[in-house]
């Protein structure tokens, strides 16, 4: 099959990985033979440079930049150097500030400062998410966090205490930022603007692919404007139910080859 014409990325947690965070031998095989057949394969990931590495680099080996931090940054793995990036404003480490105050004892924070993970707070939440990755954080006081190269902030909670500092944020007073839920457990901070769907046509700029059909897939509400923007718009099947009605395409879970079916499908338009 040719699919020189073809751009296609994919969401990584809950769209290409599956629950336990592999890739399925089926999905690898389709990624494959899509690249084989000329297609340019990405990834657009809320995650940052470390979190994404293990997975863009040591095994999907992807030989094009990646959208990371959920779209305030293209980054070129093979080079390591960012292509494209976008940073948030000095006004984020009030925010901060603020929301902590406001949440005392109840709130981790991570700081995505291109190729570092800053924790000023921590909590269990923060903490499991760091095991997880596997990722060493960088733990400082907020004031000695870096000025500039900021690129995403992470708020990591429970599901309900999430829910509350959602609710505060939309009250007012935050109006500086992108703000985005990528998680039950996770409300993020993002440059004014930004959102996967920037990121992707970063990418797609960098790369010349403007004339390429481009398709996206993913599952939660930090993909919605990606799938929205692509003209192959595709969410798996476990997706929250807004991404599924902002897509043109519905394949299976996240856990059953959803990557596999969306290349079959592209191979038959």
């Amino acid at each position: 099959m040719d699919f020189h014409n073809v751009i296609l990325v994919t969401d990584l947690d809950g769209t290409l990985l599956t629950d336990d965070k592999r890739i399925i031998d089926k999905d690898l095989s389709a990624i494959e033979r899509f690249r084989k057949g000329g297609g340019i394969f990405s990834t657009a990931t809320g995650r940052g440079y470390s979190m994404a590495r293990r997975i863009v680099e040591d095994v999907l080996h992807l030989d094009v930049p990646s959208v990371l931090f959920n779209g305030a940054g293209v980054f070129d793995f093979k080079q390591n150097k960012f292509l494209w990036q976008c940073e948030i404003g000095g006004w984020a480490r009030d925010y901060i500030r603020r929301l902590n105050d406001a949440f005392p004892n109840k709130l981790g924070f991570e700081v995505l400062h291109k190729q570092t993970v800053y924790v000023p707070f921590i909590n269990k939440t923060e903490q499991e998410h760091l095991d997880m990755e596997c990722v060493i954080p960088d733990r400082r006081a907020l004031g000695d966090i870096p000025e500039g190269g900021w690129l995403k902030i992470v708020i990591a909670a429970e599901p309900p205490i999430v829910d509350e500092v959602q609710k505060t944020v939309e009250k007012g007073g935050f109006e500086n930022a992108q703000w985005v839920r990528s998680a039950p457990h996770y409300f993020e901070c993002l440059p004014k603007g930004v959102d996967k769907s920037r990121g992707f046509a970063e990418l797609i700029r960098i790369l010349g692919a403007e004339n390429r059909f481009s398709a996206a897939a993913g599952d939660y509400m930090n993909d919605t404007a990606m799938i929205e923007k692509a003209d192959l718009g595709c969410a798996v099947s476990s997706a929250q139910d807004s991404v599924k009605q902002a897509a043109d395409l519905i394949v299976c879970d996240n856990n059953s080859g959803a990557l596999s079916e969306i290349i079959g499908y592209i191979e038959k338009l």
